[in-house]
C-alpha cells in the first residue's frame, strides 16, 4: 500500500467544518501547506451583457501533487438575479480544506478573501440586477460602455489589500461567516456551469499554470470568456501576490514535466488503480425533490459501484502483466516500457471517472435559465 506523503497528499474530510456551507455537489479535499499568494493582474474586458466576473483561484491537483492557478474569467450567469459565490481554501482539521464556488440569489462567505474586481473579502459590488438585467459598476469592472450599456459608477472604498489566499491558520486572512451569509448557503443554488468545469480541467492540464512552474505569477492569469487561453483576452500576471516557496522536500520534475522521486520515494503520477486516492465523492442532492433527490443518490452509488470494478479490472490486469514479465526475464528497458503503459492506463481511467462524476453532476443540478436580454 502507498505510503502518504505528509506534504501534501489529499484526505477527504468526513466531518463538517464550522466554516462549511452546503453546496450542490461540493467537494472537500485537506492539504498540508497552503497555496500561494494571489497574483495581480488586470482584468480582460466584459464580453458582453449577463457575463459575471469569477476571480481567480489556485486549484489543487492530486495527481501533480501542486496546486495550480486557476484564470479568472467572464461566465453567463445561470440565470437572471444569481451571483456568483467564490470558491476558497480555509485552515481546519489539520489542514488547508478547499470550499467549492456556487450560484445563488446572493453572494455567500468566501473566507474573506480578497479576489479584487468586486470581490473585496465580503459580498460582491461589481455590479447588481435589476429588472432582469445586470448592470455593471464601472469603478471596478472593466466594460467596454460601446458594447454594453447596463452600467454605473459608484465608488468602493477597500481597505483589506491583503493578498493571502486562504482563510485562517498561520498568517492566513482572519474572517468567520455572518449569520446572513450562512443564511445566504442555505438559499437556493446552483453548481458552476459547464463552462467553468471545463475551464478547471484546462486549467489543471496547462504545466504553466502550476505553482512549481510559475512561483505564483502565472502566465495566464485571466481570460475574456472560459477556456480561451490564447489571444488578446488571455491577461498574464503583472506580478506574484507574495514570494512563492514551496515545502523542501517537494520532488524535482523531469523533461517531460512530471515528478520524480526526489526526497519522498514516491511518483506524484500514480502508476496502478490502487495507487489512486479515492475518488471525489459529492454530498447529496438537495433539489427540494425527495424523489428526485433518491434517484440520484442511488444512480450516484451505481457509479461509484462499477468504477470500483473497473479499478479491480484493471489492476488485476496489470498484476497479471507483472507476473508474466518477471517468468520472462524482461530487461530494464521492457520493464519500464510496461510501467509507463500502465500509468498511461491508470491516468486514463482516472480521467475517464471524474468525467463520469461531472456530468453526472450536471444532470442534476437544476436546469439552468438564461439571463434575460433587452428588448
Amino acid at each position: 500500500m502507498r505510503i502518504p506523503s505528509i506534504r501534501g497528499v489529499l484526505v477527504f474530510v468526513v466531518a463538517m467544518l464550522a466554516l462549511t456551507r452546503p453546496s450542490f455537489g461540493q467537494l472537500r479535499v485537506s492539504v498540508s501547506f497552503g497555496p500561494p499568494a494571489l497574483p495581480l493582474y488586470e482584468q480582460p474586458v466584459c464580453p458582453g451583457e449577463g457575463y459575471i466576473w469569477t476571480p481567480g483561484y489556485w486549484g489543487w491537483s492530486a495527481d501533480e501533487d501542486d496546486y495550480y492557478w486557476v484564470p479568472g474569467t467572464w461566465v453567463l450567469a445561470p440565470e437572471a438575479g444569481f451571483f456568483w459565490t467564490p470558491p476558497y481554501w480555509a485552515w481546519g482539521d489539520g489542514g488547508f480544506v478547499f470550499f467549492a464556488g456556487y450560484w445563488g440569489p446572493q453572494v455567500g462567505f468566501y473566507g474573506g478573501i480578497n479576489y479584487g474586481f468586486g470581490y473585496f473579502g465580503t459580498g460582491f459590488v461589481g455590479g447588481r440586477w435589476d429588472g432582469g438585467h445586470f448592470f455593471y459598476n464601472r469603478e471596478v469592472t472593466n466594460v467596454n460602455v460601446t458594447v454594453i450599456h447596463n452600467v454605473y459608477n459608484e465608488r468602493v472604498v477597500s481597505h483589506n489589500v491583503n493578498r493571502v489566499s486562504y482563510n485562517g491558520g498561520e498568517g492566513g486572512v482572519i474572517a468567520r461567516p455572518t449569520p446572513q451569509q450562512e443564511a445566504f448557503a442555505r438559499e437556493r443554488h446552483t453548481p458552476p456551469s459547464a463552462a467553468q468545469v471545463q475551464h478547471v480541467q484546462a486549467a489543471r492540464g496547462n504545466r504553466e499554470l502550476m505553482a512549481s512552474a510559475n512561483h505564483g505569477k502565472p502566465a495566464i492569469a485571466a481570460t475574456a470568456r472560459p477556456n480561451e487561453f490564447t489571444g488578446r483576452g488571455a491577461i498574464a500576471a503583472k506580478e506574484a501576490g507574495a514570494p512563492y516557496h514551496p515545502p523542501t522536500n517537494r520532488a524535482p520534475m523531469n523533461r517531460s514535466g512530471a515528478r520524480t522521486g526526489g526526497n519522498t520515494g514516491e511518483s506524484a503520477r500514480p502508476v496502478h488503480p490502487n495507487e489512486l486516492s479515492p475518488m471525489d465523492r459529492p454530498s447529496a442532492p438537495n433539489t427540494g425533490n425527495a424523489k428526485l433527490d433518491k434517484k440520484y443518490q442511488q444512480e450516484q452509488q451505481k457509479l461509484e459501484q462499477q468504477q470500483g470494478k473497473e479499478r479491480q479490472k484493471l489492476q488485476q490486469q496489470q498484476e497479471k502483466e507483472h507476473q508474466q514479465t518477471a517468468r520472462q526475464n524482461a530487461n530494464e528497458a521492457q520493464k519500464q516500457q510496461m510501467e509507463q503503459r500502465h500509468q498511461q492506463q491508470t491516468q486514463d481511467m482516472r480521467q475517464r471517472h471524474v468525467e463520469q462524476q461531472q456530468q453526472l453532476q450536471q444532470r442534476q443540478a437544476p436546469a439552468p435559465r438564461p439571463p434575460s436580454k433587452p428588448h
